[in-house]
């Protein structure tokens, strides 16, 4: 079960990292950007990148949650199946 967890991390964390390098931006945001430069380019698609963090990590949240409501369902359940 740990196990579980220390992979889940490691895959948190290199999904973290390959963000950085992912361009986020609508066809009317790259318009946008190009017309404004590199820096405030760049500056625009780290913003559009971090906004969506938020909604992300509520639904990462409540699926864990569910996930971990699951489990706890799963063993009840063999608890139950192995004492009758």
């Amino acid at each position: 079960m740990k196990q579980q967890g220390w992979k889940m991390m490691v895959f948190l964390g290199v999904l973290v990292l390959i963000s950085q390098l992912a361009d986020a931006q609508c066809s009317i945001c790259t318009k946008t950007a190009s017309q404004l430069g590199e820096g405030p380019a760049k500056a625009l698609n780290s913003a559009i990148i971090y906004l969506a963090g938020a909604p992300l990590a509520i639904m990462g949240y409540i699926g864990w949650r569910w996930w971990k409501r699951e489990q706890d369902v799963i063993k009840s359940e063999e608890q139950t199946s192995t004492k009758g």
